[in-house]
Formats: C-alpha cells, structure tokens, sequence
C-alpha cells in the first residue's frame, strides 16, 4: 500500500466538487484515510510551496492556495501516487486527458482545482505537513 496527498484547491471547493473530486477517487481504488477541510495561510502557502520560491508563478500562486478553504486528504492503495496523478491529469488543463479532473474541471495551469505529490519523498513530506500519525486512519 501506498499514501499519498491530494488537495482540493480553494477553485475546487468554491466550484463545488469536492464530493465530484472524492467520488473519483473512490472509484478508482483510492481509500481516504484522513481528511479535513483547512484554511492555508499565506506563509503556510508559502512555506509549503518553498521548492517554487524564486520562480515567476510563486507569489501568485502562494496567494491563490491561501485564498479561501481547501481539502486536505491522505489517499493510499496500491500505486496511490501514480494513481492520482492519472487521475488528476496534467498540470496544465490543455494538456490533460479528456476525462481527468482537471481537463473537464479546471479554468488555468494555476487554478487548476487539485494538488498530489509526485513521489514518495514528496508524499512523505506533504502527509506530515497537514497530518499527525493520529489523524490518518489506516
């Protein structure tokens, strides 16, 4: 079994699909063990988005996670990473499959509705970040 983390971004949540989002993952074999719904602070953001800091698309982007509420979530089954990535699609909604959550859901490369980490280290990190051991049912 494999953990990872997704997050609902605040155009997510003020769109309405959060359930949308939790339905697909649900039925792609996604189990959610953790869950909540948090407000991110800029410096939270910004902290969190650190391996971005000196790029063009940070303060935007810092200022966008810490705009309204997100959901946080830890995912694990088998290839949980892969899995939602997949699921996700690409980064930009113009270059995501036709049936991902960000093709069919997203406005822009940066309000792009959902967040998941791309490799094991970065899951590690992620999951602690938002999560104590207590907080993750699984």
């Amino acid at each position: 079994m494999e953990r990872t983390l997704s997050i609902i971004k605040p155009d997510g949540v003020a769109k309405g699909l959060i359930g949308e989002v939790i339905k697909r993952f649900e039925k792609n074999g996604l189990k959610i063990v953790a869950m909540k719904m948090i407000y991110i602070s800029k410096k939270e953001a910004e902290w969190f988005y650190a391996v971005h800091r000196g790029k063009n698309f940070f303060d935007s982007v810092t200022d966008f996670m810490s705009s309204g509420p997100c959901v946080v979530m830890v995912l694990e089954g088998p290839k949980a990473i892969t899995k939602n990535r997949e699921l996700m699609g690409a980064t930009n909604p113009k270059d995501a499959a036709p049936g991902t959550i960000r093709r069919e859901f997203a406005s822009s490369i940066e309000r792009n509705i959902v967040h998941g980490s791309d490799a094991p280290e970065t899951a590690a990190f992620e999951i602690g970040y938002f999560f104590n051991a207590l907080e993750i049912c699984g």
